[in-house]
């Protein structure tokens, strides 16, 4: 796992600069190879093959192919023998070396040979071809610039940054999709001109300057033996998988089903034991550390639980600047927060994400299928019926609750059924979001709401379950899911891997009747049987709870007097807001009347992007240590962890 960049020209100042805005991502060695036509930067954290052998960049054994990588392939070894059977010849024991092999023997077909996460770039010398790829879920993020046949990329947008005569604008449209969604939905990025590589893609730039996208993998439904055994025994087999490491491993553990599973065949497979990392909050409403505990007992892991409380100004600036641009799923910072208690102790954790998305766990999936059930009542009737109960519904401080889930059900379905399951994810009420922003910055936006969910469900099969899953998979999972794990765990040194979006296990799940992820109103029904045997009494029946935050109840207390300050400090929302419609908004969630932690979360991390990635200078904030960077106006930050007890 490590920070990968470069471009398609030769500059060494340019390229160490660039490196140096990775050091977080590979702390433990680095390279860079220059050469006409190209320059390729890696930071390294050493996961396999700990030796010198495992530098990057790395080449083939003639110079004419190199290659600088960010990931791990599970299934290096077997393609290292098929290879060697071939003829070719390997210096080293990465899995690195195995992907510069099958690019020469298969060409821009190799992604497809290889089974793990990754974004990588490779320098073809005798073609004066360079090649971006990433894996086929998104796990590993890839940037990239492209104009008049020149390319920069890198793993994180900051060290694309390092390039003084790159433009820095603000991308209004990815900034009026981020007030809805919490992330810009790809390919865009919230800087003009800068843009994602989508999941399943290869991006090439050839000798005379024209480049290529393709795409080598998407989903489709696939014929199987549907059972819960078989996929218990695939999900077993993607655990083993996911141990390959030179260095300690362990695994997030929150008492859900998801990371249960992991855990459960991970203490087949390491018998020695496992150490377990368990978060939690003092909002009992909240926090899950009793069957995390639960869970830990039963399968006799080294479990080390932690609380959080309430994060300071350092805390979230720290956040801001490693996500590069906003993505404002409040777990964002337990999760980063938890990562770097886990690498005290560990290099590697395995995690149960994806589980939701691939067995329709979340409730925005349940709330689709209810609201279904409700379409035969006349759409103007409903709406009428659904405003009248929110209006009587107050805020509820608790994460759930009643009153909390009416209203949020009927917030999403309030909105264009072109949102799909997506609507209930949907955190901006559009004519909100236009009494918002001022006039002049809609001129020219495109401001239907759900654009970047219809050009994924025009794609996808017809059938409702299928659809949404599509949608799912190709959105909130790569640009919002994916970009927090990989970013939040960089952050502190950590990998992580989710054995759950092996590609073989999302094609399985995809594959599945609709009724045996959600039956009825219970949501990923085929895992809770096949899992109710090998987890302790009560686990795999639970209901969801997920990994959030108090934000609402923070904002109105710990994070209030940051919040405000930054918010309606700004130049940036000075400019493209309207400070009257924010005052009012403003009171109303102080005033408990309504609860807009959402929107002022989302602008609390866009004031401070402006400050330190769009105007501030790049290079010499990577400098400042993240306890340093709060404004000294704020009150004096307190532990943010300590070990539960």
């Amino acid at each position: 796992m490590c920070g990968i960049c470069g471009f398609s020209w030769s500059d060494e100042r340019l390229i160490e600069r660039m490196k140096a805005l990775l050091v977080h991502r590979g702390p433990d060695d680095h390279g860079s190879y220059v050469a006409e036509g190209v320059s390729l930067g890696h930071r390294r954290l050493s996961i396999v093959d700990l030796s010198e052998s495992g530098r990057q960049p790395l080449s083939n054994e003639d110079g004419t192919v190199w290659i600088t990588f960010n990931g791990e392939i599970y299934n290096h070894l077997e393609l290292r023998s098929r290879l060697q059977a071939k003829g070719h010849v390997f210096g080293s024991r990465t899995d690195t070396e195995a992907i510069v092999h099958a690019y020469e023997e298969y060409g821009l077909e190799f992604v497809r040979h290889l089974t793990g996460m990754f974004a990588l770039a490779l320098w073809d010398a005798g073609r004066r071809r360079l090649v971006l790829a990433r894996d086929r879920l998104g796990l590993k993020p890839l940037y990239y610039t492209l104009e008049g046949g020149r390319l920069r990329f890198a793993s994180e947008i900051k060290a694309l940054l390092a390039d003084p005569t790159l433009p820095r604008a603000l991308n209004r449209q990815g900034l009026f999709d981020l007030l809805g969604y919490e992330f810009v939905p790809a390919p865009a990025t919230l800087f003009e001109g800068v843009r994602k590589l989508l999941p399943g893609c290869l991006l090439t730039l050839e000798a005379d300057g024209r480049a290529r996208l393709s795409r080598y993998w998407s989903l489709e439904p696939k014929e199987i033996e549907p059972g819960g055994e078989a996929l218990a025994e695939l999900l077993e087999s993607a655990c083993v998988e996911h141990t390959m490491s030179d260095v300690p491993l362990g695994a997030f553990l929150s008492g859900g089903i998801d990371s249960s599973t992991v855990v459960s065949f991970l203490s087949r497979s390491l018998p020695a034991g496992l150490q377990t990392f368990a978060l939690g909050y003092r909002e009992a409403s909240f926090s899950e550390l009793e069957y995390a505990r639960l869970v830990a007992d039963h399968f006799h892991t080294r479990h080390t639980e932690l609380l959080v409380r309430p994060v300071d100004a350092a805390v979230v600036e720290r956040s801001v600047w490693h996500l590069d641009e906003p993505t404002t799923d409040p777990s964002n910072l337990p999760f980063m927060l938890i990562c770097a208690e886990a690498r005290r102790y560990v290099k590697v954790c395995l995690s149960g994400d994806g589980g939701d998305e691939l067995l329709m766990g979340y409730d925005r999936f349940r709330a689709s299928k209810a609201n279904a059930w409700l379409e035969h009542l006349p759409l103007p009737q409903r709406r009428l019926l659904y405003r009248a109960i929110m209006a009587c519904l107050p805020d509820n401080e608790r994460k759930k609750g009643a009153s909390n889930i009416i209203k949020r059900f009927l917030q999403g379905a309030l909105l264009s059924a072109d949102g799909e399951h997506i609507r209930w994810q949907y955190f901006s009420d559009p004519a909100q979001t236009a009494d918002m922003l001022q006039p002049e910055f809609l001129h020219d936006l495109d401001t239907d709401p759900f654009t970047p969910v219809k050009r994924w469900s025009s794609q996808a099969p017809r059938e409702r379950g299928l659809r949404e899953q599509y949608v799912e998979l190709n959105t909130v999972l790569p640009d919002s899911v994916l970009m927090k794990v990989d970013k939040m765990s960089m952050a502190c040194g950590l990998e992580v891997r989710p054995p759950f979006l092996d590609h073989r296990v999302v094609e399985f799940c995809y594959s599945l009747p609709a009724s045996l992820k959600l039956h009825g109103l219970t949501t990923k029904w085929l895992l809770k049987q096949a899992m109710r045997e090998r987890l302790p009494p009560g686990i795999a029946m639970r209901a969801k709870q997920g990994f959030s935050i108090p934000m609402k109840n923070w904002i109105r207390g710990e994070l209030l007097e940051l919040t405000r300050d930054e918010v309606f400090s700004s130049p940036l929302i000075a400019e493209h807001f309207r400070r009257d419609t924010l005052e009012r908004l403003w009171r109303e969630h102080q005033a408990r009347r309504h609860n807009h932690s959402h929107l002022f979360w989302t602008l609390l991390n866009l004031a401070i992007w402006e400050r330190r990635l769009l105007r501030g200078d790049a290079l010499a904030q990577a400098a400042v240590p993240a306890s340093s960077a709060a404004p000294a106006k704020h009150s004096e930050p307190q532990p943010l962890l300590q070990v539960a007890s």
